[in-house]
């Protein structure tokens, strides 16, 4: 299993959500999380995009990363 850092304000909201019960950043929190989660799959897109062992996946793999990323087909090479 992988790592992952979060920022240190993230780490305190969450561990007063978890341990104290202080639901009050949970919106916050959710938000926080979720592009978290966004740069993560961009991430693994990425390294595909690197890694793949054919041109074919390695081509796949970008238009994946540029369409994610939200960068319009007239900009794409």
């Amino acid at each position: 299993m992988k790592n992952v850092q979060i920022s240190q304000e993230l780490f305190i909201r969450l561990v007063r959500l978890l341990v104290f019960e202080f639901d009050e950043d949970t919106d916050l929190i959710k938000k926080e999380l979720e592009d978290k989660m966004e740069k993560l799959a961009r991430h693994e897109i990425y390294s595909k995009f690197k890694t793949a062992p054919t041109e074919a996946e390695k081509e796949k793999a970008r238009q994946d990363y540029l369409d994610m990323v939200g960068m319009h087909k007239d900009f794409r090479w």
